[in-house]
């Protein structure tokens, strides 16, 4: 395994990070503790998950996965200490009335929010708690033009960060970050951080992959002269660019087999695009999931790639993309598709 520092700490987290959000929808509890087990084994530090999860997010499920792996750290005494632990705070979601009648990112909400994750989790103390969203209206999950709103009352990230302040002040969160962010927002965030003499955030978990390279645009070059890496989830897009969907196939049990809302990067020209990737990782002699996996792994603002997998057979296989280091002619191939068609599924 490869190591990155996180953010202008000291702690070093894995180059691949674990994700959860199938814990208690697609995975039991027992395949949720096997997939942690394999994840030490292999050297992988970092676990990820959200009071949100599991994805699809459900009245009945909210809360599951956060709780597989209490009881995982319940079970396995010394474990706690091995790992760095990161979760996230849902942002306003009308769309989540059974969260606290809409989830807010004012004081009560997140209080709220953080005691009953440390309950779930069986731990005093998250590492990396995140904020999953902003609370105003930005261009995120998958939005590209920002439509401004004079009229809009949404609560700040002055607000929102003088409460995480106070949570790591009280040794409840040892370190911030934020997830679906702009570059505004995230240098807001920073701003008011040297101002106030507040925690500043760590890291920046957003999408990235072979079909949605928009964090290059603008919250590279932060990552870079602020020490605020990118945490990359969806870098296998929904799974897509392992080319199994190819053609019109719907493998049995897979996500979007399962849960055809998520087409967030099937369209047409997605679609295209993969089809070259593969063609590229065909004739090169690659696993498709894999070389895309190792694509996002050598990006310089990286910090960690998140992984997430139902079996375990893929899970081997998706760790095994750290040793992966990809040729010139490959990356010269890669690049060339991208420009002919940039960021087709943003």
């Amino acid at each position: 395994m490869k190591y990155s520092k996180l953010g202008n700490t000291d702690i070093e987290v894995s180059r691949i990070c674990l994700g959860t959000m199938t814990y208690g929808e697609q995975n039991t509890e027992q395949e949720a503790h096997d997939q942690l087990d394999l994840a030490l084994d292999r050297g992988i530090n970092f676990i990820d998950t959200a009071e949100l999860y599991p994805v699809p997010p459900k009245e009945e499920t909210q809360g599951l996965t956060e709780t597989y792996i209490g009881t995982w750290l319940n079970k396995n005494p010394g474990k706690r200490e091995k790992i760095i632990l990161a979760s996230k705070v849902a942002g306003p979601a009308e769309w989540l009335p059974y969260l606290r009648n809409g989830p807010q990112l004012v004081r009560e909400h997140m209080e709220q929010a953080l005691q009953e994750s440390l309950t779930r989790l069986q731990t005093d103390v998250i590492d990396l708690y995140q904020v999953h969203w902003p609370a105003r209206s930005t261009n995120f999950f998958g939005e590209l033009g920002y439509q401004h709103n004079e009229d809009e009352q949404a609560t700040s990230i002055e607000e929102t960060l003088e409460v995480l302040d106070d949570f790591v002040k009280r040794g409840l969160v040892r370190h911030i970050g934020i997830s679906n962010e702009t570059p505004w927002g995230t240098m807001r965030f920073l701003q008011l951080a040297k101002e106030r003499g507040w925690p500043r955030i760590v890291s920046i978990q957003n999408p990235y992959n072979l079909l949605n390279r928009t964090y290059e645009v603008g919250l590279s070059e932060i990552s870079h002269r602020e020490e605020c890496g990118l945490l990359a989830y969806s870098p296998l897009a929904f799974g897509v660019l392992s080319g199994k969907y190819l053609k019109g196939k719907k493998p049995t049990g897979a996500r979007l087999t399962l849960f055809e809302r998520f087409d967030r990067y099937s369209n047409p020209q997605g679609q295209a695009a993969t089809m070259s990737y593969v063609d590229i990782a065909e004739r090169y002699g690659l696993d498709p999931a894999q070389m895309a996996l190792a694509y996002v792994n050598s990006r310089s603002f990286l910090t960690s790639n998140i992984i997430g997998a139902t079996s375990l057979e893929q899970l081997e296989s998706n760790i095994d993309s750290i040793d992966l280091e990809l040729s010139d002619e490959v990356l010269e191939e890669i690049e060339a598709i991208h420009k002919e068609q940039p960021n087709p599924c943003p």
